[in-house]
């Protein structure tokens, strides 16, 4: 959107040259010293770079929300502690900042339209798997998708998924979420003739390794028709279940 509104500038006379260049040089990266933000990343991925803030400080959060709410009109924030969003909202970046509490994470700016139709279902086995969840189905809409949950009916109580039929079969994506055993995708899989992503968590007592018993079991899958992400990552299901669901939209 930032290099269209310069060509037109450009174009209609408003600009000169030099100063088109000069705009331009920040493409396609902007160098701020401790991050390098990727500004072309929603010109060849549809979305712009999320901001992974575990491990960041509360300094370096903010610095690069503001840069790149100069580029883009929406940004996720995912892996957000509640002090680092009172801090943005201090800051006054944008009059629109949301905070996630479930999902811990926080969006700037408005929520786009759905581009689609189709809806992505995101399923998990138990409540303890929510959060991861909530990252999924907040990255899935930010990205433009109708979203719908459906959570807490795991193996242990098979007839709660059973009796929620009817979501599974009009979802277009689902994503899967599941610790302990992780067994709900393959039954998911199984049921369904769409794409199913698969999302290990770290929910389980101790031989479920904090995510690995329940990443072996989706790996080895016997349903077809299942993709596994990393434990816990609830934003690479998201992302995976929106490229999917907007496939042959342009």
């Amino acid at each position: 959107m930032k290099i269209e509104e310069i060509l037109y500038k450009l174009r209609d006379g408003k600009i000169g040259i030099q100063e088109a260049i000069d705009k331009l040089k920040s493409f396609p990266y902007q160098d701020i010293g401790f991050a390098k933000i990727d500004t072309h990343r929603s010109l060849r991925r549809g979305f712009p770079e999320a901001i992974f803030c575990e491990g960041k400080t509360m300094g370096q959060v903010i610095k690069i929300v503001k840069e790149m709410s100069k580029f883009h009109p929406v940004i996720l924030a995912l892996r957000v502690k509640e002090k680092v969003y009172q801090a943005l909202k201090k800051e006054s970046i944008h009059k629109k900042v949301k905070y996630y509490k479930e999902a811990r994470a926080i969006v700037i700016g408005d929520e786009p339209k759905p581009k689609t139709n189709k809806m992505i279902l995101v399923a998990t086995a138990g409540t303890a798997d929510i959060p991861v969840a909530e990252e999924s189905f907040i990255t899935a809409k930010m990205m433009g998708n109708k979203v719908d949950k459906l959570y807490d009916v795991g193996v242990a109580g098979i007839h709660r998924l059973f009796n929620n039929k009817e979501k599974l079969f009009s979802a277009n994506v689902l994503i899967v979420v599941a610790g302990m055993e992780g067994t709900l995708p393959s039954i998911v899989a199984g049921l369904v003739s769409k794409p199913v992503i698969a999302v290990p968590t770290s929910v389980g007592y101790g031989t479920s390794l904090h995510g690995l018993g329940a990443l072996f079991t989706m790996l080895n899958s016997c349903s077809p028709g299942i993709a596994v992400v990393n434990i816990d990552n609830g934003f690479g299901a998201g992302y995976l279940a929106s490229v999917i669901n907007q496939m042959n939209l342009k």
